[in-house]
């Protein structure tokens, strides 16, 4: 069953991390100097973001030392997440052919596909970068394996464009390269600096990662049924660009053989886009429904990765994050509604 919104504690959980992110919103515009003058106006834009930061959220929650307490390495930590992150979107948004990131017009829109590019690269070699600032190497062995794994996870999403016979393991194998895998490691770093135990260090990472699949497929979900001004991107790009997301593979396995004929060709790119008419037919065959339990499962597993440490402030925080998101999903039952 959906679990139950708790006001206060939400309100408490973004009391907590004000300090913590001011602190990563101040580290992340002194970045900015370190770039060549020519281009440091392009990765402000890029950097000069109210995005919801869920990352590194995960990094101070896992790391978690006090209520009080801002540790400079989580800090540290971070923002070479979350450049690494900026840079994933700065290239997905070419590859989607959006227009509007966040309610503003992406670097692509703005600068082109070819300078959006090499801003990316940019934006992922500096993260490495400052990896290599910590004490241990294992941050920027960490922080270079997750970097491939998300490349990989999207070049084999690019790969399946304009399959429509794209499977659910190949789809959930994507998601959990190109997506979980920062959260996985946003957690796995946290704890880690903040000197947790290896029993807990594994069990936050287990829950980054299946709370990455469930966001995931969440996004997935939103670029169908929610609100582009409260989503604050493009919609309907995946059906555009021939990108076969978890809602249109379950919707081409339930529709007539004359309307799964028209969805492939569609999804081949050689069909007209009518949003209007896969949305009723997302919601005729249940789709939505079975979506947003798909994503309510991966939350429980998630949840049951911290089972032997529930009592703790880190796991109470970790916790309450997970109960956002599972709340926006349960709200997500119209085009009215986005996180």
């Amino acid at each position: 069953m959906p679990s139950q919104s708790n006001p206060e504690l939400l309100s408490e959980l973004f009391n907590l991390l004000k300090p913590h992110l001011a602190e990563l919103d101040g580290f992340l515009k002194k970045q900015i100097n370190s770039f060549e003058e020519e281009i440091r106006e392009h990765v402000a834009y890029c950097i000069d973001t109210s995005g919801k930061r869920i990352r590194p959220s995960l990094i101070f929650f896992s790391g978690w030392s006090g209520d009080q307490v801002v540790n400079d390495k989580l800090v540290k930590l971070a923002a070479v997440i979350e450049i690494v992150h900026l840079a994933t979107l700065v290239h997905d948004d070419i590859m989607d052919e959006a227009d509007i990131r966040r309610n503003r017009p992406t670097v692509a829109k703005i600068q082109g596909n070819s300078t959006a590019v090499l801003l990316g690269d940019a934006l992922f070699s500096h993260a490495v970068y400052l990896a290599t600032q910590f004490p241990t190497s294992e941050v920027s062995e960490y922080v270079a394996m997750a970097m491939r794994n998300v490349c990989t996870g999207e070049i084999l999403q690019t790969m399946k464009r304009g399959d429509p016979d794209i499977s659910r393991d190949n789809y959930q194998r994507i998601i959990d390269l190109k997506t979980a895998e920062l959260f996985q490691v946003a957690c796995f770093l946290g704890a880690r600096l903040a000197n947790r135990s290896e029993a807990f260090v594994q069990a936050v990472r287990k829950f980054g990662r299946h709370l990455g699949i469930a966001y995931q497929i969440y996004d997935d979900l939103t670029d169908l049924v929610g609100s582009e001004e409260k989503v604050g991107k493009t919609l309907g790009t995946d059906i555009a660009t021939g990108k076969a997301t978890l809602p249109i593979i379950l919707l081409r396995d339930r529709l007539t053989d004359g309307e799964e004929a028209r969805l492939r060709q569609t999804l081949s790119g050689k069909g007209d886009v009518d949003i209007d008419f896969w949305l009723s037919k997302l919601s005729e065959t249940g789709v939505v429904s079975d979506v947003r339990n798909a994503i309510f499962r991966e939350i429980e597993t998630a949840r049951e990765g911290l089972g032997p440490f529930s009592g703790n402030r880190d796991v109470e925080l970790l916790g309450t994050l997970s109960e956002l998101l599972w709340n926006q999903v349960d709200l997500l039952q119209s085009r009215q509604v986005g996180i």
